[in-house]
């Protein structure tokens, strides 16, 4: 059975979505855009910076279940301008020891909000 997942640390949904869904063995976040839990958006942030945000804002609603991020088992990235993957890729790996998770990474030529990145995730919950 699905159930949503919601917390005051990441920032809230601002449309027809939930911050994420679980089904008790998966849990699958949303796009985490640079903003902060409240709300503030990091589009003027160099893309590394962002892509920190989005990072803490998966880990967030990862622990709003009593997961972490080494329960991840793929992200999706969407940049703005692929042009800046290696300092995406350089923040992004801050974040994790030996096991990443599998990943995409695409341009998507256009980011809500202006935003140079966006990342969703699925982790398992088991």
């Amino acid at each position: 059975m699905k159930r949503t997942i919601s917390t005051d640390d990441a920032p809230a949904a601002v449309g027809a979505y939930s911050q994420a869904t679980t089904n008790g063995s998966l849990l699958i976040t949303a796009g985490q855009l640079p903003l902060t839990a409240d709300g503030d958006l990091l589009d003027d942030e160099s893309v590394a910076d962002q892509t920190r945000q989005c990072m803490r804002n998966v880990e967030a609603v990862l622990e709003a279940e009593g997961c972490s991020l080494s329960d991840l088992l793929k992200t999706t990235v969407y940049l703005d301008d692929v042009d800046d993957f290696d300092a995406f890729n350089e923040a992004y790996g801050e974040f994790f020891d030996d096991a990443p998770p599998a990943r995409s990474a695409i341009e998507a030529g256009a980011v809500p909000k202006g935003a140079a990145v966006e990342i969703e995730a699925i982790a398992t919950t088991e």
